[in-house]
């Protein structure tokens, strides 16, 4: 705590926040890895402390705006960049400013606060001080999910903030618990859509209801496999419904769920046996063949490949493996579960998810990597392309696109012609 007070090291220039967090270089991790003369890396950070330092004492500004912008700089850095000694010797500061502006701020205010939230638990890991910030933080985001005059976004925010924190921090069993009994409460609501009199109320509080089913999918994957078949059993014939919403998350969040669902049942009892299988194949098969007209052609794209999956993995138990490149490393996403964790973090880390799942312990135990790879110098020369190699490569394939492409038009052109 403290009062508002102004930053005295910083020039005239840099004291616009928005020029500090623009400026930065935080945002792309790219940036420190460009080729150039080298640097004082040892200057950096502490050239790069300093400024964090500056916008942590800012989220006390008396400006909304100010404060919104100091949260935005300090998620950008955090996203891109592996700032454990710092963020531990200041947790219990940023702990308390992140309560503050979700406490006291507007909806931007505190999405951008529940987002920061997110990133402090990433960059902590589990463990006996995270498990302490989510003691703060958790009664604090679960009074706003669940505070109807609050703004939907921020319920949103604070829904998503709340599933990701608990999965890292939590290994108290009720707290677990409670917390999908918190989001549960939320995303429930979707089922009595068909016999919700008020269509606008329910279209309006969608994006609520998709955060909280996502956020309680992430945390039943952690859940013991008794608990799972409790909730398997309440919500595999329930889930279904939202098949048929008219918003197009929410289909993809319940068919992404339902796929999740099947492939748990189906560890807990390879004979797992659901009654209302063909009615369930038929409205999955519908979705990935979906050709209403009345869609845009990018969302019926989208859907229809999600569905395809989710058909496949329901019908068929399979799944489609993809492979995740991270520096000199490859991962390989083959099941829905981790499929979930994975677009989870890269939601929430957005550009700086390989630099993470490179270097942050955390996260590499999650995906049960082993240990941070650690790479000499010379090593890192040596697999680093030159950006006149990246021209000429770029330059070869543009050419080789275009001499395609003229070919297909020509076929084209000559196929019109003749009709």
């Amino acid at each position: 705590g403290g009062q508002p007070r102004n930053v005295q090291p910083f020039s005239d220039e840099d004291a616009s926040i928005e020029t500090m967090s623009h400026c930065s270089g935080f945002s792309d991790p790219a940036s420190f890895t460009e080729d150039g003369p080298e640097v004082d890396e040892e200057a950096t950070q502490e050239d790069l402390e300093y400024k964090l330092k500056g916008f942590i004492d800012l989220t006390l500004d008396k400006s909304a705006k100010t404060r919104q912008a100091a949260l935005e700089s300090l998620k950008s850095a955090f996203s891109s960049k592996i700032l454990y000694e710092f963020v531990m010797e200041r947790r219990m500061t940023l702990t308390d400013s992140i309560e503050r502006c979700i406490k006291k701020g507007k909806s931007d205010e505190q999405c951008a606060a529940a987002g920061l939230a997110c990133l402090l638990c990433v960059q902590m890991g589990s463990g006996i001080e995270s498990e302490e910030i989510f003691k703060t933080l958790g009664p604090v985001l679960k009074k706003i999910v669940c505070d109807g005059t609050a703004s939907i976004q921020a319920r949103q925010a604070c829904a998503t903030c709340l599933g990701i924190c608990c999965f890292i921090v939590t290994d108290d069993i009720t707290e677990l618990y409670s917390t999908m009994e918190c989001l549960e409460n939320i995303f429930t609501k979707a089922y009595q859509r068909d016999r919700d009199t008020n269509g606008v109320s329910s279209t309006h509080n969608t994006v609520l209801h998709v955060s909280a089913l996502l956020a309680w999918t992430l945390l039943l994957t952690i859940c013991p496999m008794n608990e799972v078949k409790k909730k398997i059993e309440m919500h595999l014939h329930k889930l279904p419904s939202l098949l048929s919403c008219d918003d197009l998350n929410m289909r993809i969040a319940a068919g992404e769920t339902l796929a999740l669902l099947f492939e748990l049942a189906r560890e807990t009892d390879a004979d797992f046996f659901y009654e209302d299988m063909e009615l369930l194949t038929e409205k999955l098969r519908a979705l990935a063949t979906d050709g209403n007209k009345h869609r845009a052609k990018v969302d019926k794209r989208k859907q229809r490949s999600v569905f395809r999956d989710v058909l496949r993995a329901v019908e068929e138990r399979d799944f489609p493996t993809e492979m995740v490149k991270f520096g000199p490393e490859r991962m390989y996403i083959d099941c829905w579960v981790k499929k979930q964790t994975y677009e989870t973090f890269k939601e929430i880390l957005g550009s700086g998810m390989q630099y993470h799942l490179q270097s942050n312990d955390f996260l590499r135990n999650v995906f049960e990597l082993g240990p941070p790879v650690m790479l000499d110098a010379a090593t890192l020369k040596t697999m680093k392309i030159s950006r006149f190699e990246r021209h000429l490569y770029n330059s070869a394939a543009f050419k080789a696109r275009t001499k395609a492409r003229s070919k297909c038009r020509d076929k084209r052109a000559d196929v019109g012609e003749f009709f």
